[in-house]
C-alpha cells in the first residue's frame, strides 16, 4: 500500500522502528536499571525510589513469585492497585518471574473482578488494601491461590509509613474490614524473596508480557493478549515519534491516568522506563486541588492525560499560576479531546496537546498528530512500521476521503484475545489486519478522521463501555421488563451512559435503578440517565433498535451538534470521571 503520510513525518522520524532493539520488556528494564540505576525512578507522596531500588525490589519479588507452589512461566498474576509505588515493583517483579500480568480496575464490582479472574486462570493477585473487601467476595469462585495485601504507605520510610497506613485505614476509615486465609503482606513477600535465588526470565518477542482486559460486545470483557514484541513494538513507535528534544535521565513525568489503563502502561510506565523518566505518580486524580499542588512542586517536563483530565486541570485555582516553562509535551489519548480544552490548555501552558489514537488490542497507539500542532480536529497519522487502511464493509480498500472502517496492521497489534479464537477471527484477518470498528476518513497527508463508531461502544472518560454488559445487569433487576443501553454527550466525561426501560413495576425509580447498577457495576459504567419508556424499538424478529434510541445527529462543519429526542420520565445522576482511589 502506499503510506502517503510518511511524506509529510516531521524531520528525523523513521519511516521503521528497530523491532530487535530490545529482546523483551524485561531486558529494557534490566538496561534502564544499569544506565539509570543511581537516578529517580518513581516518585510517590514524597517518596522516592531510584532505578538500582526498583532493580533489587522486582528482583526479591519475582524470586518470591517463583516460590511459590504451582506458579511457573505463563502463570498470570493480576495487580489490583492505583498508582503507588508498588505498582511498578510487582509489574516488573512478575515479567522477571517469567510470569504474566493481569491488570484490574481497583474500582471493579465483585461481580466484575470475579469474572477476570476466573477468565484469566489468575491464580496470585496483589492488592492494595482499600480493596481487600472487594476481592473477599470474589475470591471463592476463582482459581487464585496466593493473595498479596498492601497498604498506600508501606514503601515509605518507617515513621512516615506508619503515619500514613495509620491515617488511611483508622483516620479517614477508607479501608474496610476484610478477611482472607493465608493472605501475606507486601513487604513480608519482599522479605522472602530477598532470601530466594531467582531465575531471571528470558521471554522472546512471542511470550505473552500482559491480559489486558478490554469490553466484550458479548458482555463480559475479554483479555488482549499484548506479547513482549507489541509492547516494545509500541514504545520504540512512540519514542520515535516524541523522541525530538527529549534528554534521557533527564525527563520528569507526571502519571496521573492509572497505570492499569493501557495508554499510561505503555506511554508512561514502560516509555518512562526506557528514557529513564522520574516518574511522578499520581494516586488520586481526582484530587484536583492535591493534583495542583503536586505540579507546582514537581518541575514536570512530560505529561499524558484525557480531555477530562485537562479541562479539570485548566479550569482549576491555581493551575495557571504553574511555571510552564519546563513542558515540552503533552500527550493525550482514551477519548477525543475538545477543542475548547485544548485551546484553553495551550493558552495557560503555551504546550499543545498532542492527541492520539489507539486500542487495547494495539498496545495502544496507532495514530498521533504532529508535535507541534494545535487542534486539528483529527486523529492524525499513522506511527512508523504501522500500516492504517479505510476500508468498506466488504473489506475493500476505499479511495481518499471515503468514509470507511479503520483496519491497521503492525507489529504493535495484538496475539489475539485470551481463549476466544472466535472472537480474535472476527477482528484479525489471516494477513494480520485489526477491524478497529471506528469509521473514519485519510486526506492526501494520511491525516485520518473518525466520524462515527460501527460499535455500540461507549466511551467515557477514556474507558471503554459495552451496553450489553449494562444492560445484563439493568434485566436482571425484578422491575424491569426491557431495556436498552446508548451512549450520549456530555460535558464532562465525553459520553455518558443512558438507559431506556421498559418497567413491570410502576413503583420503579430510576434512582433505584441506579443504586442497583452500582452494586455490580464500577462507576463509569453505571448509567447517569434513566428514560422509562412504555416500549423500545424493535426489529420484525424482535431484536432492540439501538439505533432508533440515540440522540438526532446534525452535522456543521467540523462539529457535530447531538439534540435528544423528546422524552418523558427521565432523571439523571451527577457522577465525577473514573478515579483510582476513594
Amino acid at each position: 500500500m502506499d503510506k502517503i503520510w510518511l511524506r509529510h513525518y516531521r524531520a528525523g522520524v523513521p519511516a521503521e522502528i528497530d523491532l530487535n532493539e530490545y529482546a523483551s520488556v524485561n531486558d529494557m528494564f534490566a538496561r534502564s536499571c544499569r544506565k539509570f540505576s543511581q537516578l529517580p525512578a518513581y516518585r510517590n507522596m514524597g517518596a522516592t525510589l531510584t532505578y538500582g531500588q526498583l532493580d533489587r525490589l522486582t528482583r526479591d519479588f519475582a524470586a518470591w513469585l517463583q516460590s511459590l507452589p504451582g506458579m511457573g512461566p505463563g502463570s498470570r498474576v493480576a495487580l489490583m492497585m492505583p498508582n503507588v509505588l508498588q505498582y511498578p515493583i510487582a509489574l516488573f517483579g512478575i515479567l522477571r518471574a517469567g510470569m504474566i500480568v493481569v491488570n484490574v480496575n481497583p474500582l471493579y464490582t465483585a461481580r466484575e473482578l470475579q469474572h477476570q479472574l476466573a477468565d484469566s486462570g489468575a491464580e496470585a493477585i496483589v492488592v492494595l488494601e482499600n480493596f481487600a473487601h472487594v476481592l473477599e467476595k470474589a475470591l471463592p469462585h476463582t482459581p487464585v491461590k496466593h493473595v498479596v495485601v498492601t497498604q498506600v504507605g508501606d514503601l515509605f520510610e518507617t515513621h512516615r509509613r506508619w503515619i500514613v497506613n495509620f491515617a488511611i485505614k483508622r483516620v479517614k476509615k477508607m479501608v474496610k474490614p476484610w478477611r482472607m486465609k493465608g493472605a501475606l503482606r507486601l513487604r513480608t513477600a519482599l522479605r522472602r524473596g530477598a532470601a530466594s535465588k531467582l531465575k531471571e526470565a528470558q521471554p522472546s518477542h512471542d511470550d505473552l508480557a500482559f491480559l489486558q482486559y478490554t469490553g466484550g460486545t458479548t458482555g463480559v470483557s475479554k483479555g488482549a493478549m499484548l506479547t513482549h514484541g507489541n509492547l516494545i513494538a509500541n514504545l520504540l513507535q512512540a519514542r520515535a515519534w516524541i523522541q525530538c528534544g527529549l534528554e534521557e535521565g533527564r525527563e520528569r513525568m507526571v502519571t496521573a491516568l492509572p497505570l492499569y489503563h493501557v495508554f499510561s502502561l505503555t506511554a508512561n510506565c514502560l516509555l518512562g522506563i526506557q528514557l529513564g523518566v522520574q516518574n511522578f505518580l499520581i494516586t488520586n486524580p481526582r484530587d484536583i486541588a492535591g493534583l495542583v499542588r503536586e505540579l507546582k512542586q514537581s518541575r514536570f517536563t512530560l505529561m499524558t492525560g484525557v480531555n477530562t483530565l485537562y479541562n479539570a486541570l485548566a479550569n482549576a485555582e491555581g493551575f495557571a499560576g504553574i511555571d510552564f516553562s519546563g513542558l515540552k509535551l503533552a500527550l493525550a489519548g482514551g477519548a477525543a479531546v475538545q477543542r475548547a480544552v485544548a485551546e484553553r490548555w495551550h493558552a495557560i501552558t503555551n504546550v499543545p496537546i498532542v492527541e492520539g489514537y489507539g486500542l487495547t488490542e494495539t498496545s495502544p497507539v496507532v495514530t498521533s498528530n504532529l508535535l507541534e500542532s494545535g487542534f486539528t480536529g483529527s486523529i492524525g497519522m499513522p506511527l512508523p512500521s504501522t500500516e492504517v487502511s479505510i476500508r468498506d464493509d466488504e473489506g475493500r480498500e476505499l479511495p481518499l476521503g471515503g468514509e470507511g472502517e479503520i483496519w491497521v496492521r503492525g507489529p504493535q497489534v495484538m496475539k489475539g484475545y485470551w481463549r476466544k479464537p472466535e472472537e480474535t477471527k472476527n477482528v484479525i484477518t489471516p494477513d494480520g489486519w485489526l477491524r478497529t470498528g471506528d469509521i473514519a476518513r485519510m486526506d492526501e497527508h494520511g491525516f485520518i478522521r473518525i466520524t462515527d463508531r460501527k460499535k455500540d461502544m461507549i466511551l467515557v472518560s477514556g474507558f471503554n463501555v459495552y451496553p450489553n454488559e449494562i444492560e445484563s445487569v439493568l434485566a436482571s433487576h425484578p422491575g424491569v421488563l426491557e431495556c436498552a443501553v446508548i451512549g450520549v454527550r456530555d460535558p464532562v466525561t465525553g459520553e455518558a451512559v443512558k438507559a431506556f426501560v421498559v418497567s413491570k413495576d410502576k413503583a420503579l425509580t430510576a434512582e433505584a435503578l441506579i443504586r442497583y447498577c452500582r452494586e455490580s457495576l464500577t462507576s463509569y459504567k453505571v448509567p447517569k440517565i434513566v428514560e422509562f419508556r412504555t416500549d423500545l424499538p424493535k426489529t420484525p424478529i424482535g431484536k432492540i433498535l439501538r439505533r432508533e434510541l440515540r440522540p438526532v445527529s446534525h452535522k456543521e462543519g467540523n462539529a457535530t451538534r447531538l439534540t435528544e429526542r423528546t422524552a418523558t420520565g427521565i432523571a439523571s445522576t451527577s457522577r465525577s470521571p473514573p478515579c483510582t482511589l476513594h
